[in-house]
C-alpha cells in the first residue's frame, strides 16, 4: 500500500523497484545492468520508470489474436511518458478451446500473473486481458501484487452480418444450433452461418462475460474510461493503448495502487454497473474473488441489494436488442455510468488519478435507443437476482432479464440428470418422461464436480420438446452458463451437488418452485426424506489424481466464496 502522507502525491525516485534493481552497485546489479544492455537498452533507459506490459497474446485465444499490435501502442505511450517498457508473458486462457473449462485456469493464470509482477523489476504494469477469465485473473493479481496497475481491454468483435440481420457470438450461437438440432437449418445454412458471425478480432460482441468484465474493470476505476467498448479493429482501440501506456507512467509517478482504486465502494460501483447493463452471472464469481483479495467478504446478499436498487437500463443482447457496437457509439460504459451517476460512489479513485464524479463531468448519452433513462428504465431491477431456500441455501443465480415471463413463477416435477455424462446421454432420448412443464436438474456440475464448473448451466431443450415448439423450460445446475446465454437457467447452485449440497438429493418427480420476485427456488420434499437420502449419498469420485487438477479439487472455494483457492486469500479470510 502507498505510505500514508505520500498516497497519491509524487514519489520519491529512490522508491521505485526498477531504479533499485539497475542501481545496486554490487555484483546483481552488475549483471541486471550487462543482461539488459545485450538487449538494445541503454544507461539512460535503465534510470527511467519500468513497465511491465503482461502481453496474453495466443494463437490458441481467439479474443486476443491482435494483442501484438496493442501492445506495439502501449509502448509508443510508455516511451512518450518517459518510461521503460518491458514485454513479458503468461498464460492465455481462450473460451472456444480450453477443456473441459477456463474456470480450471482462472486461478493459475492469477497465480502467473501475480508472481511474474513481484518477481521482476516493475515499477508499474499494463495488464492487456479480454477473454471471459482473463481480465477478472489480472485484476485477482493486481490486487495481491498491489504495484501500479492498470487494465487494458482488447475490444469486441465487429456485429457479425448475415442477410441483412445482426449476428452475436455466442447468443446465435445457441440459436443456430438450436434449429439446426430441431431440423430448422440445414448443414449448409449452418455453415454459412459460421463464416458470418465472428468477422474480426476481438471478443463476443454482446454483453457476455467478457464485455461484463471489460464494464467491470471501468466501473471499478482500473480501466481508462471508454475502454471496454471500442471494437477491436476500431483505430481508437489503438488510442485507447497508447493513452494507457501513457497513464501507467503517471500511476507510476503518483504511486496510485489497485488497492487504493479497487474498495468496497468501487465494487459497489462495478456490480452497479453489472446490475444496470444486465451484464453475466460470471461476474459474480469474480468481483466475489477480487474482493477476497482485498480481504473483504462480499456475500451474495450485497448484489441482490444493489440490483434491487439499479434499474436495468442497457438495451444490448441477450437481455436487449443492440450490440457492442452500437453501444460504444451511444458512449459506452461512461454514459451508461453517467445515466446511474446517483446510484453510484462518486468519491472513488481512479486511474485517471480523478474520482468517478470527475471522470464523469461533461459526458453525455448520445442514444436513448441504447441507454434508457434511469426514471425509464427497460426493468426496475438489475439483470441478476439471487435465490435461496432449501435447495440452494447457500445461494443460486438467475439473470431475470433473459427468462420467459411465463417461467418467472414455476412449479413443476423434477427431471434430474446425475452428470453431464448422464446429461449428453439421455437429453434426447425419445422416451425421456419430460414435458414442457418439467423442471431440468444437473448435478455435480460445480466447482469439485465437473470438475471446475464449465458453462454447462444452459442445458438443452430435448430434441422431442423442440420438436413441440419449446424454447424454454426452467432448468437448474451448479454449473455456469456463458453470459451470452439466455433461457430460464437457475445456476451457481450452493453448495454443490458433489460436496453433499440439497440438489444432490434431488430425485425424479420431487416438485421444485421457482418464483423470482420472491427470491425462491424450493424443493418440496420433506426433511425426514431428505435425510434418508442423505445417508445413502455418495460423492462421485474426483476427476483428478495428481497434479495442478488435484490442487484445484483439494483447495478451490464454492461459487458463493468466489471460487478462489483458499490458500491465496488474506490470512483473515481462511477457514
Amino acid at each position: 500500500m502507498a505510505d500514508e502522507d505520500n498516497k497519491h502525491g509524487v514519489i520519491e525516485e529512490d522508491k521505485r523497484r526498477g531504479e533499485k534493481y539497475f542501481n545496486d552497485t554490487g555484483l546483481w546489479g552488475f549483471i541486471h545492468r550487462s543482461f539488459t544492455k545485450s538487449m538494445g537498452y541503454t544507461d539512460d533507459d535503465l534510470k527511467k520508470p519500468v513497465i511491465g506490459i503482461c502481453n496474453t497474446f495466443s494463437e490458441l485465444n481467439k479474443c486476443h489474436s491482435h494483442f501484438r499490435e496493442l501492445t506495439d501502442y502501449v509502448k509508443r505511450g510508455v516511451w512518450q511518458a518517459g518510461g521503460l517498457p518491458m514485454e513479458f508473458p503468461t498464460i492465455s486462457i481462450g473460451e472456444p478451446y480450453v477443456k473441459p473449462t477456463t474456470m480450471l485456469l482462472r486461478n493459475l493464470m492469477a497465480m502467473d500473473t501475480e508472481e511474474m509482477v513481484k518477481a521482476h523489476p516493475i515499477d508499474g504494469v499494463v495488464l492487456l486481458g479480454g477473454c471471459d477469465k482473463t481480465v477478472p485473473a489480472q485484476l485477482m493479481a493486481a490486487v495481491s501484487a498491489n504495484i501500479p496497475a492498470i487494465v487494458l481491454t482488447g475490444g469486441p468483435m465487429l456485429n457479425g452480418k448475415l442477410n441483412g440481420q445482426t449476428l452475436g457470438a455466442c447468443t446465435d450461437c445457441y440459436q443456430f444450433t438450436l434449429e439446426h438440432k430441431a431440423g430448422n437449418i440445414s448443414d449448409e445454412q449452418l455453415t454459412i452461418a459460421e463464416n458470418a458471425i465472428c468477422r474480426s478480432d476481438g471478443h463476443c460482441m454482446v454483453m457476455g462475460t467478457a464485455s461484463t468484465m471489460a464494464a467491470i474493470a471501468e466501473g471499478l476505476g482500473m480501466a481508462l474510461p471508454g475502454c471496454a467498448a471500442i471494437p477491436a479493429p476500431d483505430s481508437r482501440r489503438r488510442h485507447m493503448s497508447e493513452q494507457t501506456g501513457k497513464q501507467i507512467v503517471e500511476l507510476v509517478h503518483r504511486n496510485i495502487r489497485p488497492r487504493d482504486i479497487i474498495t468496497p465502494e468501487s465494487l459497489d460501483n462495478a456490480i452497479r454497473v453489472t446490475m444496470a447493463c444486465a451484464g453475466s452471472t460470471n461476474a459474480i464469481i469474480h468481483l466475489v474473488a477480487i474482493a477476497g483479495r482485498l480481504g473483504y467478504r462480499l456475500p451474495l446478499e450485497r448484489f441482490d441489494e444493489i440490483s434491487a436498487t439499479t434499474p436495468f437500463i442497457l438495451n444490448v443482447r441477450p437481455s436487449g436488442k443492440y450490440q457492442m457496437e452500437e453501444f460504444f457509439e451511444a458512449g459506452g460504459v461512461p454514459a451508461l455510468m453517467k445515466e446511474i451517476e446517483p446510484l453510484l460512489n462518486g468519491h472513488c479513485l481512479t486511474v485517471t488519478g480523478q474520482t468517478v464524479s470527475e471522470n464523469l463531468r461533461g459526458v453525455k448519452v448520445t442514444d436513448r435507443e441504447l441507454i434508457y433513462p434511469l426514471e425509464q428504465p427497460i426493468a426496475p431491477q438489475g439483470g441478476i437476482a439471487v435465490l435461496r431456500g432449501n435447495l440452494s441455501p447457500n445461494g443460486a443465480l438467475i439473470k431475470q432479464t433473459a427468462v420467459s415471463a411465463h417461467l418467472k413463477k414455476h412449479r413443476g416435477r423434477a427431471v434430474v440428470f446425475e452428470s453431464p455424462d448422464d446429461l449428453n446421454a439421455r437429453i434426447d432420448d425419445p422416451d425421456l418422461d419430460v414435458d414442457e412443464n418439467s423442471v431440468l436438474v444437473l448435478k455435480n456440475a460445480g466447482p469439485k464436480g465437473a470438475p471446475a464448473m464449465p458453462e454447462i448451466g444452459q442445458i438443452p431443450i430435448p430434441k422431442k420438446l423442440l420438436l413441440q415448439g419449446v424454447r424454454d423450460m426452467v432448468r437448474i445446475s451448479d454449473a455456469r452458463i456463458s453470459g451470452t446465454s439466455y433461457g430460464t437457467l437457475i445456476v451457481h447452485v450452493a453448495p454443490e451437488a458433489a460436496i453433499g449440497g440439497p440438489l444432490g438429493l434431488v430425485q425424479d418427480g420431487d416438485e421444485i418452485e421457482l418464483d423470482i420476485d420472491m427470491r425462491k427456488l424450493e424443493l418440496h420434499v420433506d426433511e425426514e426424506t431428505l435425510r434418508e437420502r442423505k445417508a445413502k449419498w455418495q460423492a462421485p469420485p474426483p476427476a483428478y489424481d495428481r497434479g495442478y487438477g488435484l490442487l484445484f479439487l483439494e483447495r478451490v472455494l464454492q461459487a458463493d466464496e468466489g471460487c478462489d483457492f483458499d490458500f491465496l486469500l488474506p490470512p483473515e479470510l481462511r477457514k
